[in-house]
């Protein structure tokens, strides 16, 4: 999952808005993936802790491309 997020970020001519969907499709299917194994009693909690570290990576790449979007007021 990890090599899929930095293959979407790198990937050089592809449209910050195609990236950022990207991304929020990854994240909402690794939501309902954690929500589905949370269910299960007999998972593996360092597995579900690791795709969580996933999921919030993906959040902040997320955060980080929405940010280069939007204009610096400041500017």
């Amino acid at each position: 999952m990890d090599e899929k997020i930095t293959e979407i970020l790198n990937v050089e001519g592809m449209d910050t808005l195609a990236k950022l969907k990207e991304l929020r499709v990854l994240h909402r299917d690794l939501d309902v993936l954690i929500d589905s194994l949370a269910d299960d009693i007999a998972m593996d909690q360092i597995r579900l802790k690791r795709l969580k570290k996933r999921k919030l990576q993906l959040k902040d790449a997320i955060a980080h491309l929405e940010s280069d979007i939007i204009p610096d007021l400041n500017a």
